[in-house]
């Protein structure tokens, strides 16, 4: 069997004498593992980096078996995102996630995003916001999508400024507002809004996206966020604008 796809290396790991077991989110194949033989040596360790988009053709006998990847890079930014402290933790707390994935389920909108992002994540003033749509994607891959476009109250679609901790839905301000402190706010750029976000409105939307994705994806596996997350976002503390 054999099939050439685009992929972005998640994580690459030693593998015998000179091999390296790779991580891969492929664009049409999802999450996948393959061994690149001589993936240790110094022409390939520099593209097995994580963050990296290959192109990938994978060969195997069955197609359960792990199988063989042969490699060539198409857009090499690892350096860029490890010599940045936020994009480098960001960027490992967004493999972690994608672990909750099944292997080989394609999610091509993903695959989408991912590269938007990385392209884009060594600015500390797009970073939160990048980080916080690609929680919320991740909520909507998962089966968790929010339920941002209408009111959970009235149904109406005009004047959305909260969310409800337990439902996930939108709340508006009319409806919203006598309960006010027991739910998120809800910053307009999740929805669509025009504005430039400030830091303030995306510090809202992570801790709306942290909370959901706790309490619907990862505390039900018995799991929690990683070190990475705590880390990007003291990183991204230090290095961001300030809040307006």
């Amino acid at each position: 069997m054999e099939w050439t796809d685009e992929g972005i290396v998640l994580a690459a790991r030693r593998h015998g004498e000179g091999n390296a077991i790779v991580e891969l989110l492929t664009r049409r194949r999802g999450r996948h593992l393959g061994m690149v033989r001589g993936g240790a040596s110094r022409r390939q360790a520099p593209v097995l980096q994580p963050g990296n988009t290959v192109s990938a053709t994978w060969r195997a006998r069955l197609d359960e078996h792990m199988g063989n990847y042969a490699i060539e890079p198409l857009v090499v930014r690892s350096a860029i995102l490890m010599r940045t402290p936020h994009a480098a933790f960001g960027f490992t707390h967004m493999a972690q996630l994608l672990h909750m994935l099944p292997e080989r389920d394609p999610h091509e909108g993903l695959f989408v995003t991912l590269g938007a992002i990385l392209d884009a994540f060594e600015d500390a003033d797009a970073a939160g916001q990048l980080l916080a749509r690609f929680e919320l994607a991740m909520l909507s891959e998962l089966g968790f999508g929010l339920e941002l476009d209408a009111c959970a109250a009235t149904g109406g679609r005009n004047d959305l400024v909260y969310v409800s901790p337990r439902s996930g839905r939108a709340v508006s301000r009319e409806a919203g507002s006598p309960y006010a402190d027991r739910l998120f706010p809800l910053p307009a750029f999740l929805v669509g809004g025009a504005a430039p976000p400030d830091a303030g409105d995306v510090a809202a939307a992570l801790r709306l996206t942290g909370h959901f994705l706790l309490t619907r994806a990862l505390e039900p596996r018995g799991l929690g966020f990683s070190e990475a997350r705590a880390a990007f976002l003291a990183a991204w503390e230090r290095e961001r604008p300030p809040a307006r």
